[in-house]
């Protein structure tokens, strides 16, 4: 009987509950959507980048150019004419950069065909008024390598402006940027969805 009765004991006893598995770790969705760049905009970012480091070099070519003329004395209008350059060929340089403060002021350069008609202007600028002098070989070479490249660049973007790509490029980034958003804010809910998820378990135990 009693040993009877300590199996009645015994099957009476509830069984222990198992404690709740920890909450499985789930895949970040934020950063499969973060990999997915737009190939046009990666595109864009390196040309800008391009186009960027030819304007500097119109703007280096342009200050060598300033210094040799105001050394020589008889050609101070050639010295003063590649002051503008050097400004204007800066400021190219500054918009390929697309900060909101530059194009606040700037709205014109947001469209690709006057961003190309600025970066032709300051290549017909930097070719202008060549010295053929046996000594300035050197400067010269640079003086055609930067204009051309820069011609060839303000090419492009004219082209690209016409065809609109300009305008598919800005739609486009505003896409990403909205994504962006988006993707922190899931990121946000994520992170406070597994602080809740761990004070639940914390609470059990």
């Amino acid at each position: 009987m009693a040993r009877n009765g300590e199996r009645v004991g015994e099957i009476s006893q509830p069984p222990p509950q198992p404690q709740p598995p920890p909450p499985p770790a789930r895949a970040s969705s934020g950063g499969r959507l973060r990999n997915r760049a737009d190939p046009l905009l990666v595109v864009c970012r390196c040309y800008s980048v391009l186009t960027s480091l030819t304007a500097l070099l119109c703007l280096a070519v342009n200050v060598l150019s300033a210094i040799r003329s105001f050394k020589n004395g008889s050609d101070i209008f050639d010295g003063i004419f590649r002051c503008y350059a050097v400004v204007i060929a800066f400021f190219v340089a500054l918009a390929e950069t697309e900060w909101q403060f530059v194009l606040k002021f700037t709205k014109v350069l947001e469209y690709w065909v006057a961003r190309g008609m600025l970066q032709i202007f300051v290549a017909v600028m930097t070719r202008a008024f060549p010295d053929y002098s046996a000594k300035q070989k050197d400067l010269i070479l640079l003086q055609n390598i930067a204009s051309y490249m820069l011609l060839a660049c303000g090419v492009v973007y004219v082209i690209s402006g016409i065809l609109c790509i300009g305008c598919i490029k800005r739609a486009r980034q505003q896409k990403e940027m909205t994504r962006d958003q988006a993707v922190k804010d899931l990121e946000d809910l994520e992170r406070r969805r597994e602080e809740l998820e761990q004070l639940l378990v914390a609470e059990r135990v």
